[in-house]
């Protein structure tokens, strides 16, 4: 049986879809906005520029300075000037900040649920052709 890129892509975008709600829901009970929540995983990943965050989000770069301002507020993320560029900000997450959406991927129980039916040779083969499809579909979105 050959499946058609059709319903690959219809299967990808529910599965995007259902992790998103899962997400946004969890996120909101840990007093985050999902984007507050997705700028926050980014910067525990990596410090990151403002100017990066603003291309992850699609966004503004204005946008991401009140993002910031409330995540800062709440001692999640620290702002510090760039090592060759001081008039550069680097958004660094705080060890609250690393807890804060610790916390939220432990509580998202639904996607939990749904990878534990996964054994883990399943886990790690779709952690592999994730991992293929990435680098493509991420230089899409610096090309939209």
């Amino acid at each position: 049986m050959s499946t058609s890129k059709s319903a690959l892509m219809d299967v990808i975008a529910a599965v995007g879809g259902a992790y998103y709600q899962d997400f946004a829901a969890v996120a909101a009970r840990h007093g985050l906005t999902p984007v507050q929540a997705k700028v926050l995983g980014a910067v525990v990943r990596a410090p990151q520029p403002m100017r990066a965050l603003a291309e992850q989000l699609v966004c503004d770069a204005s946008n991401v300075t009140g993002i910031v301002d409330r995540l800062e507020a709440r001692e999640l993320v620290r702002r510090e000037p760039g090592p060759q560029d001081r008039r550069i900000k680097i958004v660094t997450a705080t060890e609250q900040g690393r807890s804060a959406i610790a916390a939220v991927r432990e509580d998202m129980q639904t996607v939990h649920d749904a990878l534990d039916r996964l054994d883990e040779d399943e886990r790690d083969r779709l952690h592999d052709i994730l991992q293929k499809l990435l680098p493509e579909l991420s230089r899409a979105g610096v090309r939209a």
